[in-house]
């Protein structure tokens, strides 16, 4: 009898005291200010995994900047890494391209953001602006305030054709040239203009898809890298250059989008929000990325007219600075033309 009830008081313990939820996810690897200091791997898919032995992207280079240092998210696999280097100098010496403006690529551990991403977690995403790089360096607070530049004209059904060149169109047909890469994402209208400017050269087109709010930048997606076994890779695009009835399937969701909206005669219901990531969600091996120790802090940059550490925590010592870090985008960030859309995950739509 005594047994039963002691028992029943620790089982009414146990149910009466609250359940501790599971930190998300992104909490956990946005605290992470370092890479894990383990051999480099992409664990998990793009929409939901992470990033061990990261690699990051100086902050300058010959022809490239690194934007929104803040943010912490100039991190990559090397494959992703070497890639952007390897665009920006190609460009520049082949195809006239001043140098590139480099967004987001992802955070040292990857894993998901606070804000602004729902993919660029397993280090092989990297956002680059469509504006050229300016003929100088950029001091830390103008890479937090300088805005990108939409491509698009006032109908946002076509580009500008005061700020769209040629130039675009070699640096798009040139970043979708290299082996590596399984896609690049932008706005349909600039799908349109890449399909209307390429000729008779037609098979890079296959890797550009459209995709919503991609007219400030466009957003490189590579392949799992080889070896890398627990990396889940997209499904390769649909054949042909996508320039057909696929196109024409974007551009009729477009149009209907910029619709006029009726009034509605009773207040909609506010949409339920997504609930975040929770490590019991993630690839298995995450926890162990997690509890890695740091990697050593890469060689000093020179910057500012000194060597420092060109990682997150010295920019806290650089008076005027705004940090905004993981909470939302920071002032000046452009922000899509209507709701945001989820972003690309396993395969988009219309294909």
């Amino acid at each position: 009898m005594l047994r039963t009830v002691m028992a029943f008081g620790l089982a009414s313990m146990v149910f009466a005291a609250p359940l501790q939820a599971e930190p998300a996810a992104k909490q956990l690897f946005g605290a992470k200010k370092r890479a894990a200091d383990l051999a480099s791997r992409s664990f998990g898919s793009y929409t939901r995994g992470c990033l061990a032995g990261g690699k990051m992207l100086a902050i300058n280079g010959p022809a490239w900047q690194a934007m929104r240092l803040s943010r912490n998210r100039n991190w990559g696999h090397p494959k992703l890494v070497g890639y952007v280097e390897r665009l920006a100098i190609d460009a520049k010496a082949n195809d006239n391209w001043p140098g590139l403006m480099v967004g987001d690529l992802a955070q040292p551990r990857g894993g998901p953001m606070a804000g602004g991403h729902r993919s660029h977690q397993i280090g092989l995403d990297a956002d680059i602006w469509l504006k050229p790089m300016p003929d100088r360096r950029l001091s830390p607070q103008e890479r937090e305030d300088i805005s990108a530049v939409s491509m698009l004209a006032r109908d946002k059904l076509s580009v500008n054709q005061k700020v769209w060149t040629q130039g675009h169109v070699r640096l798009l047909k040139r970043a979708a040239s290299y082996p590596e890469v399984a896609r690049i994402f932008v706005h349909p209208a600039i799908k349109k203009a890449l399909c209307e400017a390429a000729g008779k050269e037609r098979a890079w087109l296959r890797k550009v898809r459209p995709w919503w709010g991609h007219h400030y930048h466009f957003h490189v997606r590579l392949k799992c890298p080889r070896g890398n076994g627990g990396c889940v890779d997209q499904n390769p695009p649909p054949a042909g250059d996508g320039c057909g009835k696929q196109l024409d399937g974007w551009y009729a969701m477009l149009r209907n989008s910029l619709k006029p909206k009726k009034k509605p005669t009773k207040p909609a219901k506010p949409a339920k929000p997504r609930r975040p990531i929770t490590m019991a969600q993630m690839p298995a091996a995450c926890r162990a990325v997690l509890r890695a120790k740091d990697e050593p802090p890469p060689a000093g940059t020179a910057m500012a007219g000194g060597n420092i550490d060109p990682g997150l925590p010295w920019l806290q010592g650089i008076q005027g600075v705004t940090m905004t870090l993981q909470s939302t985008p920071a002032e000046g960030v452009p922000l899509p033309d209507r709701k945001p859309e989820p972003e690309p995950e396993l395969n988009e739509a219309p294909q």
